[in-house]
């Protein structure tokens, strides 16, 4: 948000799994007992990178700290319909005892194997042990193993695992790789989803799975050799990728390249993204309990702000706070556990800003991405202001260069660019990154104008209305959409009660400009900040209350009331 003086002073609980060793075959069959060697690949992360490792959702991510040993550990990122699990196939002798192991952190971590044993720690902030001893089948010749956290219990951490006993193969290692799977071509498609198909690869040993790709991030595995990719967004160009495996890790080279862009949404090719998510501040304002917001008021989601450059093109919260386990991800945390969500937003009006200061649009790529990785994020909104991105022409480039990687990397993810405004529409700078985003194809889904610190005198909803259209009428001329579809790619983005320029929005005016929203179909109502939503009349510009007289979280309440 544009403040200078404010800105910166669903899935059953299991309470145990079974324990049951996988099933043995023939009674007179003995098992032999493993030798001390971890037939695990990557086995403590080191490598900086997941393979050969998947994990569901795209949720997991490598960090480099809380590691247990080494330099890199595993971070799953839970959510409430995802528990993040990730999982390794190796090679195995069967009628053989194995002993697994890892260290895990967290709140309902489980490390275990797929079809047979498990052990679980219930919640610590510090790293802790589990240990699985399992003995494979009389004709077993892979086996799955996985770690995962729990629905809505937030991120977990695993590092150091080890399968100790002799690999598959009657001893000896496979270390050959599938080749490459061949002839991808997409089989069908629509506004969401798209249908894939290619020819199997072949392996020594055995393929036990295909990877699907866009650009470096994984989607998705399967067993056979078709899938659909869902998820996606409505008219936007995807490149994909698969990739075989086998029992013992190998990846084969990638498949070729297959580019689909998917069909055009409802409503006059609309996004059909509609998010009510008033701003809410850690790190200023005493921040309320997100929990107790929604509980009051019905709302879902919250933007979570700030995302900033803490040196070297890496992201912090602030700038200074850490990007996971701290204050910032307990409020996420939270608000996730009470069936809500969140949108961080990078950037604002002061602060050393990732925009900027990263080098490349590929490096702020991949700061980006190490916040949708952590989180899990459905979408993300870059806060474009001051002299140093807005009223910067290269740096706009560099920014929707970057959301256009990370949104083909991550299909279904919303890109939201957020940027002052005029009375009546976009300034020279904002039209001008909305010609950008034209010319670089970024695909931006929500352009939120900030209706407020303009010089526009005492009519905050009509000045709020009249920018509104006039940033229509410059979608409508840059993109050639219809009245319908420039809307739905619309958002607003108010103060609460008295801004820095002593405009004043009103309970009443806002719940005028929410209806107005609904009207209009547009597609994101925020207001800066829930930290302000509390009465404090005639008590000036503040961080934590509006400076005029209101009930408590009363503009969140109204903010709730935004369908689109």
């Amino acid at each position: 948000m544009r403040i200078t003086m404010l800105r910166r002073s669903r899935h059953r609980f299991l309470a145990l799994l079974g324990t049951a060793a996988l099933a043995l075959a023939g009674a007179v069959a003995l098992p032999g007992t493993a030798q001390a060697a971890n037939i695990l690949s990557n086995p403590g992360f080191e490598t900086g990178s997941l393979s050969p490792w998947s994990c569901s959702g795209n949720l997991g991510s490598i960090v480099s700290s809380p590691a247990h040993g080494g330099s890199k550990a595993l971070a799953g990122a839970a959510s409430s319909s995802d528990n993040a699990q990730c999982t390794q196939t190796v090679s195995v002798q069967p009628n053989t005892t194995y002993n697994l192991s890892g260290w895990v952190r967290g709140s309902y971590v489980y490390l275990g194997v797929d079809g047979g044993a498990s052990n679980w720690t219930t919640s610590t902030s510090a790293y802790s042990q589990l240990t699985v001893p399992f003995t494979t089948g009389a004709s077993q010749t892979s086996v799955k193993i996985y770690v995962h956290g729990w629905y809505a219990q937030g991120t977990y951490y695993a590092d150091d695992i080890s399968l100790d006993g002799p690999g598959g193969g009657g001893g000896g290692s496979d270390t050959q790789a599938p080749t490459a799977p061949t002839n991808l071509t997409s089989t069908g498609k629509s506004s969401s989803s798209v249908s894939l198909s290619w020819g199997a690869s072949s392996d020594n040993v055995g393929v036990t799975a295909y990877d699907i790709y866009s650009g470096s991030n994984q989607l998705l595995s399967v067993s056979g050799t078709s899938a659909t990719v869902s998820g996606l967004s409505a008219s936007t160009a995807y490149s994909f990728t698969v990739k075989a495996r086998d029992a013992a890790g190998n990846t084969s080279a990638a498949s070729n390249s297959v580019s689909v862009t998917t069909d055009a949404g409802g409503g006059g090719g609309g996004t059909g993204f509609k998010q009510a998510a008033p701003y809410l501040y850690e790190g200023w304002g005493d921040p309320p309990n997100p929990t107790t917001v929604m509980n009051a008021t019905g709302i879902k989601w919250f933007t979570m702000a700030f995302v900033l450059d803490s040196g070297g093109c890496t992201p912090a919260w602030d700038g200074s706070r850490a990007l996971t386990g701290g204050v910032d991800q307990t409020a996420i945390n939270q608000i996730r556990s009470a069936g809500g969500d969140i949108v961080p937003s990078f950037g604002g009006w002061q602060g050393s800003k990732l925009g900027a200061n990263c080098s490349s649009a590929s490096a702020l790529a991949g700061a980006l991405q190490k916040v949708i990785s952590a989180y899990g994020l459905k979408a993300i909104d870059m806060d474009i202001e001051n002299t140093d991105e807005f009223e910067n022409e290269a740096v706009q480039a560099k920014i929707l260069t970057a959301l256009k990687t990370v949104k083909a990397n991550n299909p279904g993810l919303r890109t939201i660019v957020t940027f002052g405004t005029s009375t009546t529409g976009p300034t020279y700078y904002g039209n001008r990154l909305i010609e950008q985003a034209q010319s670089l194809n970024a695909n931006i889904d929500v352009f939120t104008i900030m209706p407020f610190d303009f010089g526009g005198g005492s009519d905050m909803y009509g000045n709020t209305v009249n920018a509104a259209e006039g940033l229509k009428t410059k979608l409508k001329t840059t993109f050639g959409w219809d009245d319908a579809t420039a809307y739905s790619h619309i958002g607003i983005s108010g103060m609460n009660g008295l801004s820095d320029q002593q405009e004043n929005t009103t309970p009443a005016i806002w719940t005028s400009i929410r209806d107005w929203s609904n009207s209009h179909h547009i597609a994101r109502l925020a207001y800066w900040a829930v930290n302000r939503d509390r009465s404090c009349p005639g008590g000036g510009v503040v961080s934590n209350c509006s400076g005029i007289s209101q009930n408590t979280w009363q503009f969140t309440s109204i903010t709730a009331g935004f369908t689109g």
